[in-house]
């Protein structure tokens, strides 16, 4: 299938014509259809799967369609995502999508000034992409106003309820129309999720892809057993082999990203770190220059990696293995996307091995030995 068989229109479809998108994944197969017969939907489906095409085109198109040209710009469409990262990720395909439409989009998140995000809010906007607290404090302000939104989206609704939003949600809900289509993505179904979709959706359609493990059968994955003091060096032989390429590195600490940016800068390697302790903006500008290939080598965090979204990403390394082996999955997910192959090299030293066993219980899968 395509996706001019899902009859996207013209402007949109050019758009991701431009963008080398020619067939849609599963989960966009399964939820273009459905949203864009006005159906509400509970989505179950991994980052890396598609899912904000799946729920962004079909939205766009509708907005696209009922367009009143020479009114106020209002809020139609809601995105609500859990952290900064993954709004400013779903508004950046937003940007890509509706280039061609005349609709306006914006993102607004906590942890940065205001003052810019007011001024996009003033200017008028059709899509709003927002993290709970932001928004709630927008709201508060003046600033917002959710009376006209037609489309509602809650995007990684067990991360929300992980994070403690699931009081936000509530009270966001009574300040939308009841009269809108709604749409629920999860990771996992717990019956918190259960529950919280009951309130939200109306006759909801249920899609689903392939669980979580299922990232490990597109991506390559070799073990290195290296002693810990060793790490560093056999990172800088494996990025000095693949010269041309870009490179995430996964670390279990924020001290060791700082480390392993500052070391492989010191060999004439471009790297930057990201983690929970560098500024919203400073994250930004280096997932920026990342993806622009300023920078050859990322170093990231579990919890800074959440949200990171590179087209066509070839390699991820584990400099360290994590502690939870779920992480495991969502760290290879970055690579082998929405139907892509990839490769996942990991180090691991003698007390790491432990760890090791765990991620293989989980995903079924054993490594390949590198030598």
């Amino acid at each position: 299938m395509t996706f001019k068989e899902l009859n996207i229109s013209e402007p949109i479809f050019r758009a991701l014509s431009e963008k080398g998108y020619v067939s849609p994944t599963p989960i966009q197969e399964q939820a273009i259809p459905l949203v864009l017969n006005k159906k509400d939907v509970l989505g179950l489906a991994q980052t890396g799967t598609g899912k904000t095409a799946a729920f962004s085109i079909p939205i766009i198109q509708q907005l696209y369609l009922t367009r009143e040209k020479g009114q106020q710009r209002k809020v139609k469409a809601l995105i609500l995502a859990p952290t900064r990262e993954l709004a400013i990720q779903i508004d950046e395909c937003i940007k890509e999508y509706t280039i061609y439409t005349g609709l306006r989009h914006t993102t607004i998140y906590g942890g940065v000034k205001q003052n810019a995000q007011v001024n996009a809010l003033k200017a008028g906007v059709d899509i709003l992409v927002a993290t709970p607290g932001r928004l709630l404090d927008l709201l508060s302000q003046g600033y917002v106003n959710l009376n006209s939104v037609r489309h509602f989206v809650l995007d990684e609704a067990d991360r929300m309820l992980d994070m403690g939003f699931v009081h936000d949600i509530k009270r966001l809900l009574p300040l939308m129309p009841k009269e809108k289509q709604s749409l629920l993505f999860s990771a996992t179904m717990p019956r918190t999720i259960a529950s919280l979709s009951q309130t939200i959706l109306h006759n909801p359609v249920k899609v689903e892809v392939t669980p979580a493990s299922s990232v490990v059968d597109t991506v390559e994955q070799y073990i290195y057993f290296v002693e810990k003091n060793d790490k560093k060096d056999l990172l800088i032989d494996l990025l000095a082999k693949e010269k041309e390429q870009s490179v995430l590195v996964f670390s279990r600490t924020k001290h060791g990203a700082d480390k392993i940016a500052k070391q492989l800068c010191k060999v004439g390697i471009s790297s930057e770190a990201i983690h929970g302790n560098k500024s919203q903006n400073a994250r930004q500008r280096a997932l920026n220059d990342f993806k622009s290939n300023k920078i050859r080598v990322l170093i990231a965090t579990d919890i800074a990696a959440r949200g990171i979204d590179i087209d066509r990403l070839e390699l991820v390394i584990n400099y360290d293995l994590p502690e939870v082996p779920e992480m495991y999955v969502h760290r290879i997910g970055r690579t082998g996307r929405a139907g892509n192959t990839g490769t996942a090299l990991t180090f691991c030293a003698e007390d790491e091995k432990i760890m090791l066993k765990d991620i293989q219980k989980l995903t079924g899968k054993r490594f390949h030995i590198a030598s």
